[in-house]
């Protein structure tokens, strides 16, 4: 730790994405991923604007957009919720979530910052860029 970092730790972001029409590449927000080495935590938070989502694409499965979602917060959350990835630690389930894949829901890029909280920094970030 710096003197200019006052305590902060380094963190990681990514906006995770919901393309319910692949080919067409049109997007919403629905959710950001926190990852922290220094705390070893990776956070999810998720929120589906409904409206926004079908006004894009009025025939998506949302409740299926929404099982996705919470499949990831069930990966960050770690344990039994997070399926294979269940022994890995923070940093690989957070390099697994932002593993660029074809699906409807999808990791935007990766950006950097400093906090000291890494949970309130995951609301900051969903206020934001999401809600």
């Amino acid at each position: 730790m710096t003197a200019a970092n006052h305590g902060r730790d380094v963190f990681e972001y990514a906006l995770l994405r919901v393309v319910p029409n692949v080919e067409r590449g049109e997007m919403i927000n629905a959710g950001v991923l926190v990852y922290c080495r220094a705390k070893r935590v990776v956070i999810a938070r998720t929120h589906l604007d409904e409206a926004r989502l079908l006004a894009l694409a009025p025939a998506v499965d949302v409740e299926g957009v929404r099982v996705a979602l919470g499949a990831v917060e069930g990966v960050c959350l770690g344990g039994e919720r997070a399926g294979q990835a269940a022994g890995d630690d923070a940093g690989r389930r957070f390099r697994w979530l932002i593993a660029p894949r074809s699906t409807v829901v999808q990791p935007g890029p990766v950006h950097t910052g400093l906090t000291t909280d890494p949970e309130a920094e995951a609301e900051r970030l969903l206020d934001l860029l999401v809600r």
